[in-house]
């Protein structure tokens, strides 16, 4: 028989970036607690509000499931004699395992045929084991940041102020921090009086509601979007939505209502990010445009409160964006009175990281490293990117970026334009710190893509140089963000300079700063980014042991590279991926580590050596020319080709004969073959599928 549980943590309000991840790791939490102690259910659903996290465990089995441990015995030789009759070692055994001796069996083990015994532990009743359980799935909970409060020791997100625990409606009782648990809860903190009793979970979903609490975050979500376009279309516009600020504000309100609010017309002439930003970042609301997606001077508010006027709620957040923008205009106004070359010293009165210097002293390392790449990659480019690469951090001095840190970059290409920089250098100086973020988008120029790594090198192997490796807890540098940056680059400009000499250069600009020497942080940082873009592959979907493969041909070349994993990944699904992968772990399992002697063709003696050597010649030249252009599915589709030979040359050939030049002729034929695929991927690491 089954029984539902819920289960509530009720707390002072948690930030309301930590919920979505804190419902995501009580779900996952509870599923491990669970399954682990052999408890089995039928589902497992999570709800949040900023006060609370609720799971709700369906049809949970009332007890553990019955665990069966095998204990061996003697001998099969010990236990029985040869009319199979048990011995006395079998009988002391049942008799101590507490089995009837009819029930033990004979199995085959590594060392010989012995005796074991089934024991049968049974499972205990769910009520029994669910006052140790819950109070462990509360510590197992992990958040960026936990608290303490009174004089106590325990820690979590929030202070905890009630539990509720039910499975099939009886309290289960336990106590945590002094708190103990039962079947009361809260409404919402103002417009609820008085704790509730619940009986259910269907209960408790409708008695909160009642209290003017939304539980399921989806429907809240859902409630949030539906309230902000219904009042963005009061106005003649629309609301800009974006997951991330949808998302925030779902998780800040427990009972969402709306306001419509209005700003005053003359601050639409401030840039648009500049006006957004204040909204979006600071106070959560969601600007509004027309049909066309122009600004209008009008905002949407969620609010967490219901009141009898809700006038004036919306005049206490006109006035709060009132005055952001108004400081916005100011700081606007200040910051174009200086042009942004002219900002550049004034970087050396910010400190990039304390043993490497300060942001004047990284941005001469970018000039420098940029001007490398470029002259690399796309010389005609240089000027411009060298530019871009003096003037990108120019803007962490203004007074908006100083006040709104998000816009750092936005901000550089807007007074780059107003100081008459070319476009170009404009839009790079935005986009070298893209992407910021997983799914963020990506620089769209290749100067932008040319400073953004440069960026990145620089900090990665300055931190690396200086033992600032990011560990499995902590990466305070986000090294492994910039990182995947790097790789998410490279990949997606299609840049094919080998990593390890951007690595050096960079390495070489820092001069006596580093501490470990160079040719090792050479190698740190050349494995780091390597894993970066294994991760990366996965993630689109490439099995691992093709990545592998294909990194272990060449990592450097990260554009490259990923071409040739994901042409791994699409010849895979073709049928002769098996069979080709099975004929080249033979070939390569036979050669000599190092071989390199080239085939006599005089040596030949049978038709199967002159067929294969033959066949890997033809496919040689026209294999290296689609490889030279990229087109590894088709090389591989070429290569495919030589299989039945490889089958038949193995059949009909002796490859070690006691003769080692005939052997060494044999194994030459074979290398030629192996040299097919050497500039695709070593099948070496391919899983037989």
């Amino acid at each position: 028989m089954t029984q539902d549980l819920l289960f509530e943590i009720g707390t002072e309000e948690i930030p309301s970036s930590y919920v979505t991840s804190a419902l995501k790791d009580l779900e996952a939490q509870a599923c491990r607690l669970f399954e682990e102690q052999r408890i089995t259910f039928s589902g497992v659903r999570t709800f949040g509000t900023p006060r609370r996290l609720t799971l709700h465990v369906e049809r949970l089995e009332q007890s553990q499931g019955d665990l069966v441990r095998e204990v061996v015995g003697p001998a099969r030789a010990a236990a029985f004699d040869p009319d199979g009759r048990p011995t006395k070692a079998a009988l002391g055994f049942a008799r101590a395992q507490g089995v009837p001796v009819e029930n033990l069996r004979v199995k085959t083990l590594d060392r010989g045929e012995y005796v074991v015994a089934a024991i049968v532990e049974r499972g205990a009743r769910l009520e029994e084991m669910l006052p140790t359980l819950l109070p462990r799935l509360i510590t197992s909970l992990s958040f960026p940041k936990s608290m303490r409060w009174g004089q106590g020791t325990f820690r979590f997100v929030r202070p905890i102020r009630w539990l509720i625990a039910l499975y099939g409606g009886r309290v289960i009782p336990f106590e945590i921090d002094g708190i103990t648990s039962g079947n009361k809860t809260c409404g919402h903190r103002f417009l609820s009086r008085g704790q509730i009793r619940v009986r259910s979970f269907q209960d408790y979903i409708e008695k909160l509601e009642e209290r003017y609490v939304i539980v399921n975050q989806h429907r809240r979500r859902q409630l949030v979007t539906k309230l902000a376009e219904e009042a963005a279309a009061t106005v003649g516009g629309k609301p800009v939505f974006d997951d991330e600020l949808v998302e925030m504000v779902t998780c800040l309100v427990e009972y969402p209502t709306v306001v419509c609010g209005r700003f005053e017309r003359e601050y639409l002439t401030l840039p648009r990010d500049v006006i957004m930003t204040p909204m979006r970042k600071h106070q959560r609301y969601f600007p509004v445009t027309d049909d066309a997606g122009k600004l209008l001077p009008y905002f949407v508010a969620i609010s967490n409160m219901k009141a009898k006027d809700m006038d004036l709620i919306r005049a206490g957040n006109e006035r709060v964006l009132r005055a952001r923008l108004k400081d916005a205009a100011f700081f606007y106004k200040e910051d174009r009175r200086v042009q942004l070359r002219e900002r550049v010293p004034q970087l050396k009165g910010i400190t990039f990281q304390e043993r490497l210097g300060t942001m004047f002293e990284k941005t001469g390392r970018l000039a420098e490293l940029t001007a490398y790449l470029a002259e690399q990659i796309a010389p005609h480019l240089a000027h411009d990117a060298g530019r871009a690469a003096q003037l990108c951090k120019a803007d962490l001095v203004t007074m908006m970026v100083k006040e709104f840190p998000s816009l750092q970059g936005v901000m550089g290409r807007e007074y780059a334009q107003l100081s008459g920089e070319p476009a170009v250098v404009a839009q790079a100086i935005e986009e070298h710190y893209l992407p910021r973020f997983a799914g963020d988008r990506l620089p769209e120029s290749l100067v932008g893509a040319l400073v953004g790594l440069a960026d990145r090198l620089d900090t990665i192997c300055g931190c690396f140089g200086i033992g600032l490796v990011p560990t499995g807890s902590e990466d305070p540098y986000a090294l492994r963000r910039l990182g995947q940056g790097v790789v998410q680059i490279l990949l997606n400009v299609g840049i094919d300079l080998p990593l390890s000499q951007p690595i050096r250069k960079s390495l070489e600009l820092f001069g006596d700063r580093l501490t470990l020497p160079r040719e090792r942080v050479a190698q740190e940082v050349m494995g780091f980014l390597a894993a970066r873009l294994q991760a990366i592959l996965m993630e689109r979907g490439v099995p691992g042991d093709l990545v592998e493969a294909a990194l272990s041909v060449d990592a450097e070349r990260v554009s490259d590279a990923g071409k040739r994993a994901e042409a791994l990944a699409a010849f895979k699904r073709e049928a002769d991926f098996t069979e080709l992968a099975v004929a080249f772990k033979r070939v390569i399992r036979i050669l000599p580590k190092g071989f390199s002697k080239s085939v006599d063709p005089r040596r030949f003696v049978s038709s199967a050596e002159r067929a294969l050597h033959g066949e890997a010649t033809t496919l040689r030249a026209e294999t290296e020319r689609l490889v030279q252009a990229g087109d590894y599915v088709r090389a591989l589709q070429l290569i495919a080709a030589i299989r039945p030979i490889v089958d038949m040359f193995f059949e009909e050939v002796l490859v070690m004969a006691e003769d080692r030049d005939l052997q060494e002729n044999r194994l030459a034929i074979l290398k030629e073959v192996a040299d097919l695929f050497g500039g695709i991927a070593n099948f070496s690491k391919v899983m037989a599928s």
